[in-house]
């Protein structure tokens, strides 16, 4: 192809000359620089330039990311620049290029092998420069000048090139292309034909930069002050600290927070492990400046080795009249509780006066399996905790609690290792350091309700702490080094202990906590919860008694709860009535309307209306019913089991959110029931036609386990039967498919729900009746207790009048079906 080219003195203005496209930067007029060419269309239209008169032209791309331009795809200004020297390089061709004139993209007249394109000359600026450019361009060189000396980058070719520079113009193209700003900038600088615009436009750009550059000099220089001084404190240290090395007064590799940790070490009375450790953690430390990193971490872990009580003990004093009147004092009832906690402190007391054989690797005792771990299980409110605080008083020992509800992370209970920023060791070691003894007495509340995820398993973590033969040595992460256990009294408490791990719940001796009766509560009340609320509300000046029937009354009509804390809130709410009368009394003379007694009447008036019915069972006998007794984490309560027949195919309805177990108990009573068809006096296809709905009410309550299974064989004989059940007769046990009732748990609770809720007699499993010990003597003396061992021996009491089932075969259970029977 044929390039054409002319002197650029000629006056014919068009020229076609090979264009190079720039996807990023501007070259400016006057400017030399070096530019790299790689693709192919541009490394043609260099070397085709070079070969002929050496001119080139530059176009800036719109878009850098275009691999092909095309002529939409150029700025219609570019620049007409001389090449002056080529040399290959890896990525393509290297260029040097000056820039000589403006000129503008008329069109592109030809693609291949390179872009040729049509350019016109642009008219040129004034040769004679007004006062006004000239000091234009002089304060533009002041300011170029200054940011220099800040810092900014320039190479040095350039640099000389501007020092002698003279020409308005030419120093402002020079300028411009140091600029450091983006492609579009500089290309809308290039495309300014007025000299005093561009001139202005680059000293606005300028003073960008100059202000720039003074703040990262100011950064720089704070940062370098902050350096400098810290620099220079290390080394007034070194300093101070061989001269003092060399007069003696301060032994070598020690300033004084060495020695003094030296001797907090000395007198920790570490055991050995502990003692190597220390000393060998102390050391690292002297050869660290106070400003390393690990500085701060080697002295906290080594201020928790000292301050931990390794050799500190709370002196023992047992006495066991002592705990027992402790003990009467802080709780009413709970004998056998209390009768056990006495024994255990009994067998403490003994065993701390025989002697143990030394370890000769560790110069601990070798134990023969510490004290035992005792775990209080029970639903809330009946003192567990409290319990806990009554042996901590009554031993003399310090008190530690934790609550493990929600916990699921292991590193809680080991502590994290001491790669971590910011670890700390686990509740255990900071419970007893908190303490200041090793032998406090420490209850890990909520143990039921621990976790496991990704961050590890708590409860195995447990495992060493909890186990007498192996927490003497007990490892935490952090302190890396074993802390004795075997002293510490550990008391766990919980709600149910299903949800415990078996291997964890081996290490325990479980103590169950049951309901409290009303009398109990009375008791309570009356000797603790109404002189503490009195306190707590601010009635100490003003004391206010309540009746005993007004006790009654809240605990018959405003509670229904194993335990006492929804009485000892009601009792509080009584007291703030009281409180708020007396403030609101401006005079002794309005203060006698307070009343000085609480009697029924005033009770109904500050807590409202009754929440509850003395007797919750059922008011009347009924068909196709049956009260059941169930064991919840709050305690006992009643179950009352619906059925209802209908016209169907035998299909078996189970609603009120039931278990898997509760729902295999309905299929086993259903199938004894089928299988008994001669003995109840039904035909042998009875239930063919009709489907069997059960229905365990407060069906948002979920509801499982074994125990319900009598109660569903007998509602279920009762429908079928159409006999009624007694109502105040309730009942427990499992049923298997050949009428057997089986052994079932949670008898006290039980128990007291069915007396609570005004039940007469109690079914219970004949395996069931060793339970009955553990009953209250007004308990019993209340309720007649009936034992079977077969389904006969409870439906004989359960149907009404004690009438067997009707012997008479019938057809079908009924010979016109009835409608869906709904309880309430």
């Amino acid at each position: 192809m044929e390039i054409f080219s002319r002197n650029l003195t000629e006056p014919k203005e068009e020229l076609v000359m090979p264009l190079a496209p720039l996807r990023e930067g501007v070259v400016f007029p006057s400017v030399e620089t070096i530019l790299n060419f790689g693709r192919p269309k541009s490394i043609a239209a260099v070397q085709s330039a070079f070969k002929s008169n050496k001119l080139l032209c530059l176009f800036t791309q719109k878009d850098p990311h275009v691999l092909d331009p095309h002529e939409s795809d150029l700025y219609r200004i570019g620049v007409l620049a001389k090449v002056s020297r080529l040399t290959q390089v890896e990525s393509g061709l290297q260029a040097w290029i000056k820039g000589i004139e403006r000129v503008e993209l008329v069109s592109v007249e030809a693609g291949e092998p390179y872009l040729a394109a049509k350019i016109n000359h642009l008219k040129k600026t004034m040769t004679e420069y007004d006062d006004e450019t000239r000091v234009l361009a002089k304060v533009v060189m002041e300011n170029f000048q200054k940011s220099i000396n800040m810092g900014k980058a320039v190479d040095v070719l350039t640099i000389m090139h501007l020092m002698g520079e003279n020409n308005p113009e030419t120093l402002s193209d020079r300028i411009a292309y140091t600029l450091e700003l983006e492609t579009d900038s500089k290309q809308k600088l290039l495309e300014v034909s007025d000299l005093k615009v561009k001139l202005k436009a680059i000293n606005d750009y300028l003073g960008k930069e100059i202000s720039v550059l003074e703040l990262e000099r100011s950064i720089s220089d704070k940062t370098q002050k902050r350096f400098d001084k810290s620099m220079r404190e290390a080394l007034l240290r070194e300093r101070k600290k061989t001269i003092e090395e060399e007069l003696g007064e301060l032994a070598p590799d020690e300033d004084s927070d060495i020695k003094e940790l030296g001797k907090k070490i000395a007198q920790a009375k570490l055991p050995k492990e502990a003692k190597k450790k220390a000393q060998t953690e102390l050391r690292r430390l002297s050869r660290l400046n106070v400003n390393h990193p690990e500085y701060g971490y080697i002295r906290t872990y080594l201020d928790w080795l000292v301050e931990m009580p390794w050799n500190k003990s709370t002196p023992n004093k047992v006495s066991i009249a002592k705990a027992a009147k402790v003990l009467d004092q802080d709780h009413y009832g709970l004998n056998k509780i209390k009768e056990r906690i006495v024994e255990y402190l009994a067998v403490m007391k003994l065993k701390e006066k025989q002697a143990h054989p030394i370890r000769k690797d560790t110069g601990r005792p070798i134990h023969d399996g510490g004290p035992t771990i005792l775990c209080f299980i029970g639903p809330p409110g009946v003192g567990k905790t409290s319990i806990g605080k009554s042996i901590a008083r009554a031993l003399g020992r310090k008190f530690v609690r934790i609550s493990l509800g929600g916990v699921h992370d292991e590193a809680e209970i080991r502590g994290h290792r001491r790669t971590y920023i910011g670890s700390l060791p686990g509740r255990i070691i900071q419970g007893i350091k908190e303490a200041g003894s090793n032998n406090p007495v420490f209850m890990l509340d909520e143990i039921d309700k621990i976790g496991s995820d990704f961050r590890g398993d708590p409860s195995s973590a447990l495992l060493e702490t909890l186990d007498p033969e192996q927490n003497d040595t007990f490892s935490d992460h952090y302190l890396e080094v074993p802390f004795d256990l075997s002293k510490v009294m550990f008391i766990t408490t919980g709600n149910m202990l299903d949800t415990v791990p078996p291997a964890l719940r081996d290490r325990m001796e479980v103590i169950r906590f049951a309901g409290y009766t009303e009398e109990e509560k009375f008791h309570i009340a009356k000797k603790y919860l109404w002189a503490k609320q009195l306190h707590a509300n601010g009635l100490d000046r003003h004391p206010v008694k309540i009746s005993d029937t007004a006790l009654y009354e809240v605990i018959r009509c405003y509670t229904r709860e194993a335990g006492v804390r929804e009485l000892e809130r009601n009792l509080a709410t009584i007291c703030r009535k009281i409180a708020r009368r007396i403030a609101d009394s401006p005079n002794k003379a309005k203060k006698s309307s307070v009343p000085k007694q609480i009697d029924t009447s005033q009770v109904r008036r500050y807590l409202g209306v009754k929440k509850y019915t003395q007797a919750m069972a059922e008011k009347k006998n009924d068909i196709g019913t049956a009260t059941g007794l169930a064991y919840t984490q709050a305690g006992g309560d009643i179950l009352t089991i619906e059925v209802a027949l209908m016209p169907g195919k035998g299909a078996l309805i189970l609603t009120g959110k039931l278990g898997k177990v509760m729902q295999e108990s309905a299929r086993a009573a259903l199938s004894y029931v089928r299988s008994s068809w001669n003995e109840l006096g039904l035909t042998k296809d009875f239930y063919k036609n009709t489907d069997i709905h059960i229905h365990v009410p407060e069906g948002a309550v979920p509801k499982d386990g074994p125990s319900a299974g009598v109660t569903m064989a007998a509602a279920l004989v009762s429908a079928f039967t159409r006999q009624s059940t007694r109502s105040d007769v309730g009942m427990t046990g499992e049923i298997t498919l050949r009428g057997r009732v089986l052994e079932i748990g949670g008898v006290k609770e039980k128990v007291l729900a069915a007396h609570r809720a005004g039940l007469k007699t109690v079914i219970m499993p004949k395996e069931n009746k060793k339970d009955l010990e553990e009953i209250p003597a007004k308990v019993k003396k209340d309720l007649k207790f009936i034992f079977a061992d077969k389904l006969p021996d409870v439906l004989k009491v359960a149907i009404e009048s004690g009438k067997k089932p009707v012997t008479t075969r019938r057809k079908t259970p009924f010979v016109t079906p009835p409608p869906p029977i709904v309880y309430a």
